[in-house]
C-alpha cells in the first residue's frame, strides 16, 4: 500500500518520535522541512511544538470549554452512533471492508448495512484484516474496491463540512457507548482528560473505566479518542500509536490556527 502520501507520513512520524524523545528540535535539514510542507503545509520547525506534552498542558489550561459545548466545527455533528444489538453481532451478517491510505497512514475501514463498524490504522493488510475478523467472529466478509462508505480523502477534512451524515454501527456496553458519544462532543482542536469525561458523565471516580472504554474504541479518528490526554498533558494509551496521536492533534491545531 506504500505511496507518496504514505511515505511522507512515515517520515513525519519518525521525526515526531525523535523530537519527543529529545524534547527539542535541532534537525535543520531542507528535506525534513519539505516533507512536512508536503504533508501539512508548514515546516517541521513550526509543526513539532504542537506535539509536545507541554503544549497539550497549556491547551488544557487555557481552554475554558465544557466537554459538551457545541463545537464550531461541523465534523462531530455529522456523526451518529447506532448501537449494535446482541442479535446483530451474533448473526452471520455481511461486513464489507476496504484498505485505504490517508494523512495518518494506511487504514482499514468496514461497515455493516447500517453504518461503519470499524476503522483501524494498520499498514499490514493481513494484520488489519485479522483485527477486523477478530472483532466480528460470526460475520461474513467481502472486500470492496475503493473506500467503504465515503472517500478516504473526505474523512480528513479540516472541519468535516463536506461530509454527509456518517452513521456508525457499533457493538459496545452501555457505558462504552456513552463514552464514545461523549468523545464526539469534544470540539475540533480542543483536548479533554479522562477525569473530565468521567465528571461530565456524572461518575467522577470512573476515570480508569473511561480510559478502558476509550481504549476499546473500534473507530479511529471519526470517534476522536485522540483528543483525550492525561491531565499533565502526556499523550499515553492511544490504540494506534502515540506518535500518530500526536500527529493528529498537531494537525488539528494547524487547521484551527489557520481559521483564526
Amino acid at each position: 500500500m506504500e505511496n507518496s502520501k504514505e511515505s511522507n507520513y512515515r517520515r513525519v512520524e519518525e521525526t515526531v518520535i525523535w523530537f519527543n524523545n529529545s524534547e527539542k528540535y535541532s534537525l535543520d535539514t531542507k528535506q525534513i522541512d519539505q516533507t512536512f510542507l508536503d504533508w501539512i503545509g508548514i515546516s517541521a520547525h513550526d509543526f513539532l511544538p504542537y506535539t509536545s506534552s507541554k503544549y497539550a498542558q497549556q491547551l488544557l489550561n487555557n481552554q475554558q470549554v465544557s466537554l459538551f459545548e457545541k463545537s464550531n466545527s461541523e465534523f462531530e455533528s455529522h456523526i451518529e452512533i447506532i448501537a449494535m444489538t446482541d442479535d446483530e453481532y451474533q448473526a452471520e451478517n455481511l461486513i464489507t471492508y476496504s484498505f485505504s491510505s490517508g494523512l495518518f497512514g494506511d487504514f482499514i475501514m468496514a461497515r455493516t448495512e447500517k453504518g461503519i463498524c470499524y476503522l483501524a490504522f494498520e499498514n499490514d493488510k493481513s494484520v488489519a484484516l485479522t483485527g477486523l475478523k477478530n472483532s466480528f467472529p460470526n460475520a461474513l466478509f467481502r472486500e470492496q474496491e475503493g473506500s467503504v462508505d465515503l472517500p478516504s480523502e473526505n474523512i480528513f477534512q479540516h472541519d468535516g463540512t463536506m461530509l454527509s451524515k456518517i452513521k456508525l454501527h457499533l457493538k459496545g456496553t452501555d457505558f462504552q457507548l456513552k463514552v464514545w458519544r461523549a468523545l464526539l462532543e469534544i470540539p475540533f482542536g480542543k483536548l479533554s482528560t479522562y477525569g473530565k469525561i468521567a465528571a461530565e458523565l456524572n461518575n467522577p471516580k470512573a476515570s480508569r473505566a473511561v480510559g478502558t472504554a476509550i481504549g476499546s474504541n473500534p473507530v479511529a479518528f471519526l470517534i476522536p479518542c485522540h483528543r483525550v490526554v492525561q491531565s499533565t498533558g502526556k499523550f499515553e494509551g492511544y490504540r494506534w500509536g502515540t506518535a500518530r496521536k500526536k500527529l493528529i492533534i498537531g494537525w488539528e491545531q494547524v487547521q484551527t490556527h489557520k481559521g483564526l
